[in-house]
């Protein structure tokens, strides 16, 4: 269970503090650089500013080359809560923004800015917030992220973000504990400017409003620990705290046990558990932002080591080439079989690729060792199995088993060992006879499960897309599987509401009259567009003789054309009126099924006969029409007016004698025909008496057929049969005096100007067969 707040507090005030598990003692090696002041270096030739050093997104640089500008103006900007900006460390010029190496273990490469200093150092305008007590803390918050400050103790986070927290804060803990070999920064920071860590310590208290303030340093550090009691000697809820010095007691996780005797969840915040923690150089940079308006352009950083002639601490800038700052400490390279640099302690740093890495607001110290200071890294040796390791983490863990499945690359077995619970302090390492650089390998394997994570996370998000790609495609085909189904429903019920029975039986009969009709149709029109065409025509112009001619042979073929379009015509009307009264016989009689499929047979080889029938009566009609065509005079008489009307009457006659078995046929069918003038009933032409037999024949023989086929059936069928060849004879009539007609006009009905119509008609005819029958002697 975890301690309440009033019982930490009674422990602080009695001096009792907690402890966490492991630790090691190693030699701090901090009194190479902690005797001296901080130092300033002289500008260097090139600043170089990555424009991502914190935890979060980096911004979208805001300015180009050749732009010039001042000391503390914003070079990038971003409206991402977890990014800050970067800002000129001094007045120069903008000559290049391209990627450079930076400070990383594997020696990445990030945007970077690079700035030539002018050496005027011109500070741009500043905004300070002198009276933050009175302002909004929304705008303290807004002011201190715009200064792009993040947590200079090692991991970066965005201040803002912790400074914006909703939860119920019981500490504010001051981290001054500084427990790495090596690095004074911060000791020389509370020594010097204890004052300042004070006010920003004040500002912080006032946005977070704690229930009291931890001010926690190492007991190694007397003169830190003076200073800062001094500095809040008038302020009662400030608890300055001397804790033992023991590495890793600097760990956010490890100091807060060791303060008040809670432990952070494994996934979670100090947050969570009422706790926030600041660095001191944080609240150094803080104070400077809100009192003095200056952005977060430089830091202190130890440069140390055996290698330097004149170690110490440096108010360097933010994107200092590491090699400028070794200068300034005045690196000595004999000292070392090859050049090594490590950016941080001993414990948690790592070696540096390049000198040009620049400064950033992380980087607390700049170690170059001599050839025996540190281990060889290439003195590893097999693991001993002792289990130092085990005794010195401070994160009880196994480190002994996280190498052995890290170095074998079985990732899922170092997280089964909680290998993302380790905070790499160097401990195990520290400690291992064997002198293994365990650290390298937890990091190395932390790197390839980020990567699998993130592999396997793409790989999520594509699968999702996949899904919801096939669930909408199925979504859309249900829904016009679901639309065609109400259609054919609707059409369903569309053809249920019809009329059925006899009205359907009657569609193929009705579809048949429908094209002959609309044949007619076509017929007329075309007979009404060669009348209009040949009343235009010159008449006089031409001898009597060859006209008449032509009449005659024009004469001869439409009658032989028309002749052979009848037959046509009446066979398909024999076949659709055959079918016709053998659907009527059978809804007569729907108890007979066995006389239907006697009748069905029947039909077939009666409409077999009605074919050959058709066929006979063709040829006859041909036939007589070529006996015509023999007997036609070669010469007409000379008397032009009497030629005509000769032509005109045997045309008359021909029509006469159409339209009088049309008449016929229309008043056995119930249809009223026009009255015959008399002079219409007198006489007719050789050729049309012998096509109007050739038509009876044809008529006759299909009734004939008819008959013959219903022989066969019942009583009521011979009936219904009988009267049909009635019928179908009287319709050939009816369709031959139609034909007849519709090529012909009532000599009692026709006026002048349709008798000149015809006369120009006949004139027409007699060129065309003129003109064949010249046609035909020449080709004999």
């Amino acid at each position: 269970m975890s301690p309440s707040f009033d019982s930490i507090i009674e422990n602080l005030n009695d001096g009792k503090l907690y402890s966490f598990p492991g630790g090691v003692h190693p030699d701090d090696r901090k009194s190479l650089s902690n005797n001296t002041s901080i130092q300033t270096p002289s500008l260097p030739e090139h600043l170089i500013i990555p424009m991502r050093q914190h935890i979060g997104s980096d911004g979208a640089c805001c300015v180009e080359v050749g732009d010039r500008v001042y000391k503390g103006q914003i070079l990038s900007q971003s409206a991402t809560p977890f990014a800050v900006p970067v800002h000129a460390p001094t007045s120069g010029e903008i000559i290049a923004i391209a990627p450079h190496v930076v400070a990383h273990p594997s020696g990445l490469t990030e945007m970077c800015i690079t700035l030539k200093p002018d050496g005027n150092d011109t500070w741009c305008d500043l905004e300070p917030l002198p009276n933050y007590l009175d302002e909004n803390k929304n705008e303290i918050i807004k002011h201190i992220c715009q200064a792009g400050i993040s947590g200079m103790g090692g991991a970066g986070f965005p201040t803002h973000i912790k400074t914006s927290t909703s939860k119920p804060i019981e500490f504010l803990v001051l981290n001054g504990i500084e427990c790495e070999p090596y690095i004074t920064s911060d000791d020389r920071l509370m020594r010097e400017h204890a004052w300042q860590i004070s006010q920003g310590l004040d500002i912080l208290a006032h946005l977070i409003n704690p229930q009291a303030i931890i001010i926690a340093i190492e007991d190694n550090k007397p003169e830190a620990l003076q200073a800062l009691n001094i500095a809040c000697q008038d302020k009662e809820s400030y608890r300055v705290v001397s804790v033992e010095t023991k590495y890793p007691a600097g760990g956010e996780k490890q100091l807060i046990q060791v303060l008040t005797g809670r432990e952070v969840p494994r996934d979670g915040l100090p947050i969570d558990i009422g706790i926030v923690m600041f660095n001191v150089g944080t609240c150094y940079a803080v104070a400077d932002a809100i009192l003095q308006g200056k952005p977060l352009i430089e830091r202190i950083v130890t440069v140390t080591g055996e290698a330097v002639q004149k170690p110490g601490n440096f108010r360097a800038l933010i994107g200092t080439p590491v090699a400028h700052l070794l200068e300034q400490a005045e690196y000595n390279p004999k000292k070392q079989k090859v050049p090594k640099v490590v950016m941080g302690g001993p414990m948690m740093g790592f070696t540096l690729s390049d000198a040009t890495i620049p400064i950033v607001k992380t980087t607390n110290c700049l170690l170059v060792p001599s050839k025996k200071e540190l281990v060889d890294e290439g003195a590893e040796r097999p693991c001993i199995r002792c289990s130092a390791c085990a005794d010195a983490c401070p994160a009880s863990l196994l480190p002994q088993q996280m190498f052995w499945h890290a170095k074998a690359k079985e990732y899922d077995k170092t997280e089964d060992y909680d290998l993302f619970d380790c905070i790499e302090c160097g401990a195990c390492a520290y400690v291992c006879p064997s002198e293994i650089p365990l650290v390298h390998y937890y990091r190395q394997a932390k790197a390839d499960i980020r990567l699998q994570r993130d592999e396997r996370n793409k790989a999520e998000k594509a699968k999702q897309r996949f899904e919801a790609r096939n669930e909408r495609l199925e979504r859309e085909k249900r829904e016009r599987e679901e639309k065609h189904r109400k259609a054919k429903e609707a059409r369903l019920a569309a053809s249920k509401a019809k009329p059925s029975g006899a009205e359907e039986a009657a569609s193929p009969v009705n579809e048949t009259k429908d094209k002959v009709a609309a044949a007619l149709a076509r017929a007329k029109a075309k007979k009404a567009a060669l009348q209009a065409n040949s009343s235009t025509g010159d008449v006089s112009s031409k001898p009597i003789s060859e006209t008449n001619s032509q009449v005659a042979d024009e004469d001869n073929k439409t009658q032989t054309a028309a002749n052979d379009k009848k037959a046509q015509v009446a066979a398909a009307i024999a076949r659709a009126k055959a079918k016709k009264e053998a659907q009527a016989s059978s809804a007569k009689n729907p108890d007979a099924p066995l006389a239907e499929t006697h009748n069905a047979d029947s039909t077939s080889a009666d409409a077999k006969k009605a074919k050959v029938a058709a066929a006979i009566a063709r040829a006859k009609a041909k036939k007589a029409a070529q006996e015509t065509k023999d007997n036609a005079p070669s010469h007409a008489p000379s008397n032009e007016a009497h030629q005509v009307e000769s032509t005109q009457s045997t045309s008359d006659n021909a029509k006469d004698s159409s339209k009088e078995s049309g008449n016929e046929s229309r008043n056995e069918s119930g249809v009223s025909p026009k009255e015959p003038n008399a002079s219409e009933a007198s006489g007719g032409a050789t050729s049309a008496a012998e096509a109007k037999k050739a038509r009876i024949a044809a008529a006759v023989a299909k009734a004939k057929a008819k008959k013959a086929s219903a022989q066969g059936s019942t009583s009521a069928s011979n009936a219904a049969n009988s009267n049909s060849a009635n019928s179908y004879a009287h319709t050939d009539d009816a369709m031959t005096s139609d034909t007849s007609n519709d090529t012909s006009v009532s000599t009692g009905n026709t006026t002048p100007d349709d008798k000149k119509a015809r006369i120009a008609a006949a004139v027409a005819k007699a060129k065309a067969k003129k003109a064949a029958a010249d046609k035909e002697k020449e080709s004999k």
